[in-house]
């Protein structure tokens, strides 16, 4: 392939991509919350059901490791929880930013 060739097909992709607008945003920060909502109630089950399941067992080394796994699981959903939260929140004030900016 020629340079020439590539700079039209590279040029054509990113004549090809449509500009992201308030519409965009608005969806993903709105499907971005509903995903926390449900990722929260989620974790909250997650968390109950480790507590009320404590490790039974009667090596002390299987019960730490099984106690830091639990840990770890529990952490794990909440810290998609809120980031799901923190991208909502994002989106949602792109999407109040796009109202003040002007098009070139």
């Amino acid at each position: 392939m020629s340079e020439n060739t590539k700079n039209k097909n590279s040029e054509n992709i990113v004549d090809n991509i449509p500009e992201k607008g308030p519409l965009n945003f608005i969806v993903g920060s709105i499907t971005s919350f509903l995903l926390f909502i449900f990722f929260y109630f989620l974790s909250n089950k997650i968390a109950i059901y480790f507590s009320l399941h404590k490790p039974s067992n009667s090596s002390e080394i299987v019960q730490n490791i099984s106690s830091s796994i639990n840990t770890l699981i529990i952490g794990l959903s909440f810290l998609l929880t809120f980031s799901f939260a923190f991208i909502g929140i994002g989106l949602f004030i792109v999407f109040i930013r796009s109202f003040f900016m002007k098009k070139n």
